[in-house]
């Protein structure tokens, strides 16, 4: 079985990652698994919401597509997630069923923080890297995530100077040319407190999940 990972905050979890597995289980891969951090290392969440909370919302999100799962061991090994510990983590426990190496999708707000990463030369040559285009949208600073430590010296594309084709720990990645789709957590947090519609931007379940929970409106 080939198998990819698509983690992040899921706070919350948005058509657009929906969309981006999609385009890794075009590239042959037989299962995506969507893994909700318990603490990024490299930021301070908007709006913190309980990791019960971000769970259900992508278990909601992924519950209908067979080729989509909810990992839940960065939530249940607790702390601070790193990916690598992730990696190794999956590696023992699809032992004998895992065809090649993993694929790690990574998102071009990551891009240039990549070599931060814990491990990241191992992590590169151990996972095969797929990065995945994403828009570059203004967003409001009340609902956004805050970067922190080295990561918050490095803005996105290191100042629209990075280009990723030149780092050499993408030497074998793989590049998306996925489809942008101008929608963000960051957005959805901001629409869903000012009571702005947004019901298209998530899938239903995870609407109804939001609306009925007022999850952002606290």
């Amino acid at each position: 079985m080939k198998i990819a990972v698509l983690g992040g905050s899921f706070n919350p979890i948005h058509i657009g990652h929906l969309a981006l597995a999609d385009e890794v289980i075009g590239l042959g891969y037989d299962r995506v698994l969507f893994v909700p951090a318990a603490q990024a290392p490299h930021k301070e969440m908007a709006f913190p919401l309980s990791a019960e909370e971000r769970v259900k919302m992508v278990s909601l999100a992924v519950e209908d597509n067979p080729s989509f799962e909810v990992e839940s061991c960065e939530i249940e090994r607790g702390g601070t997630s790193y990916t690598w510990d992730t990696i190794c983590h999956l590696e023992k426990k699809y032992a004998g069923v895992l065809e090649g190496k993993i694929g790690l999708v990574i998102g071009r707000d990551q891009f240039a923080t990549f070599h931060l990463w814990k491990n990241a030369r191992e992590l590169s040559e151990k996972c095969t890297l797929i990065l995945g285009e994403r828009p570059v949208q203004k967003e409001d600073e009340r609902f956004s995530n805050r970067a922190k430590g080295d990561y918050a010296a490095y803005s996105e594309n290191a100042g629209g100077k990075f280009d990723a084709k030149d780092e050499p720990l993408f030497k074998d990645a793989v590049f998306l040319s996925n489809e942008l789709l101008a929608v963000s957590s960051t957005e959805i947090r901001a629409r869903a407190a000012g009571k702005l519609p947004f019901r298209y931007l998530v899938p239903e379940k995870v609407f109804k999940y939001i609306v009925d929970g007022n999850i952002y409106g606290k």
